[in-house]
């Protein structure tokens, strides 16, 4: 403890219980927003934004901020559409990361896509890259927006 601030652990790593998050799919006419991811889990995969929900926070104020944190767009959160369960084991077997993951549907209101927060690249995917896949694209990701979707 220093200045009377205690220092706490980061919770999402080994968590206590599960954490609730959002992935946003974001459309825009013929492609979806993607980021690359720049922490773990999952750290340099393509997906969808998202985050951990924040105390107090809505679905859809948590849809808006992180899609504004991670690619400085501006949307309009929507729907959600599914929820995923996401858990990952270390190599010893330990629970290491454990969200639960809606996902929303959001509209796009304006702003040119760029990295920021836990995103380390931010581009608009076509639907055709979107159904053939393309390279370390988070497979789940890509299921559910083609399913969601029809693509």
């Amino acid at each position: 403890m220093s200045d009377g601030i205690a220092k706490t652990r980061d919770r999402t790593v080994y968590p206590d219980s599960p954490i609730p998050a959002v992935a946003v799919v974001v459309k825009r006419d013929d492609e979806f927003l993607m980021i690359k991811r720049g922490k773990e889990p999952r750290k340099g995969t393509w997906t969808v934004p998202g985050g951990s929900i924040e105390l107090g926070e809505t679905l859809k104020e948590a849809a808006e901020r992180e899609v504004m944190e991670e690619s400085r767009l501006k949307v309009k959160a929507l729907r959600a559409f599914t929820a995923i369960d996401a858990i990952y084991r270390d190599t010893e077997g330990k629970l290491e990361f454990h969200y639960v993951i809606i996902y929303m549907e959001a509209e796009y209101l304006g702003g040119e896509p760029a990295a920021g927060d836990d995103a380390t690249e931010v581009r608009w995917v076509s639907s055709r890259e979107i159904k053939e896949g393309f390279p370390n694209a988070e497979p789940g990701t890509l299921r559910i927006i083609r399913e969601q979707f029809g693509i």
